[in-house]
């Protein structure tokens, strides 16, 4: 009975030695690879470059005032539509005192020189009706009389300048008085009423009262990598991305190239500028963030495939493998055209219809797999 059952242990051992041994054997085989293959398709291939940069009004004015003081008076407000010469605000001037003073002082002599004036035609009129001076001498005095008048009554004008910045006279053309420069939309007031406002002089730029601008004639403007500049010039059909428009396409035409590049980031960057076509009912505003697509070349209808299937010999000739029956493959060399950067344009080599093969080995297929349909332009 020992004998028998050492027997049976002997055949199970053997058994179990003879299976893992035939497990590993087949685990060791490598499975055969079928690679997936796709069809070339009529494409159209756009070769392109992309500019960031923003929309922005052509002409953008700041209004700035002629004098310095206190806001007294705001007629505007942001978004608001205005037209050109339309007031925009009053300033109130604060007096500068030796000014003030040097004004008042004028004025005074003004007036002294005035009453002496009076005094001298008043002795000439009577002397000259009792015959006792000729009239030419009674046409000076009335002369300077005048000129004593209108010299008092600029005086008075400059003393009502420098205390409110204005004077009766010349109100309607007040340097107080801010007007807009051109006609268009206000884009913002970065002052309000109270406000202390500076005029523009040789040492500041001066307080900024509105941002005026003509949001009927929007331009995008760019930069442009120093490798891209010399393939793209004036005339270019540009395609405007807008981020506040996702699904927007907006059409543009690029009108300058900058002559001189910028250094920015390490790179050299070249400002474009593009004017926008009619935008239809969509709003447009100021300062869009947007990319531009700026199409360098195109070919319509043509045979392309994925860029992926391309390979290329050691003499840097590239070729495709065309597959002749199942999983067989032969090299056939083709002449490419346009890319742009996932297809490739097929000018000779292949036909609509041959499958071919894709060495990627991410993409090959396991076993009994199928082929992928082809991707479709």
């Amino acid at each position: 009975m020992k004998k028998l059952f050492g027997i049976l242990l002997a055949i199970l051992f053997v058994g179990a030695v003879v299976g893992t041994g035939v497990l590993l054997f087949k685990k060791s085989q490598r499975q055969p690879v079928v690679y997936a293959t796709a069809q070339p398709a009529r494409a159209t291939i756009v070769r392109k470059t992309v500019a960031t940069g923003s929309v922005v009004p052509r002409k953008e004015v700041a209004i700035k005032p002629l004098v310095s003081g206190i806001i007294e008076e705001l007629h505007v407000e942001p978004g608001q539509r205005i037209e050109r010469g339309q007031l925009i605000a009053k300033v109130r001037v604060i007096p500068n005192m030796v000014q003030l003073s040097s004004a008042e002082s004028r004025v005074n002599k003004a007036g002294i020189a005035l009453a002496d004036a009076e005094r001298e035609l008043e002795r000439r009129r009577r002397l000259f009706a009792d015959g006792t001076i000729p009239e030419a001498e009674l046409q000076a005095a009335e002369i300077a009389w005048q000129q004593a008048s209108e010299e008092l009554a600029a005086a008075r004008d400059n003393l009502d300048i420098v205390r409110r910045g204005t004077s009766d006279r010349v109100a309607s053309s007040s340097t107080t008085l801010v007007r807009a420069t051109i006609g268009g939309t206000v884009l913002e007031v970065p002052v309000e009423q109270g406000n202390s406002v500076i005029e523009a002089n040789n040492f500041n730029d001066g307080t900024t009262i509105a941002t005026v601008a003509d949001l009927g004639d929007m331009v995008f403007k760019g930069k442009v990598d120093e490798s891209e500049v010399g393939k793209i010039r004036p005339g270019m059909a540009l395609v405007l991305t807008v981020g506040a428009l996702p699904d927007a396409r907006l059409a543009a035409t690029l009108e300058h190239i900058a002559p001189k590049g910028v250094k920015e980031e390490g790179a050299i960057q070249f400002e474009i500028r593009a004017a926008l076509a009619d935008p239809g009912d969509l709003t447009i505003r100021a300062n869009y963030s947007a990319n531009a697509d700026i199409v360098l070349d195109k070919r319509e209808d043509v045979l392309a495939i994925d860029e992926g299937l391309l390979q290329f010999g050691l003499d840097g000739k590239p070729f495709v493998e065309v597959q002749t029956a199942p999983q067989v493959f032969e090299r056939r060399e083709v002449v490419t055209g346009l890319s742009d950067g996932l297809r490739i344009e097929i000018v000779s080599g292949v036909a609509e219809g041959d499958e071919l093969k894709n060495p990627n080995p991410d993409l090959v297929a396991g076993p009994g797999a199928g082929r992928p349909p082809a991707r479709r332009g």
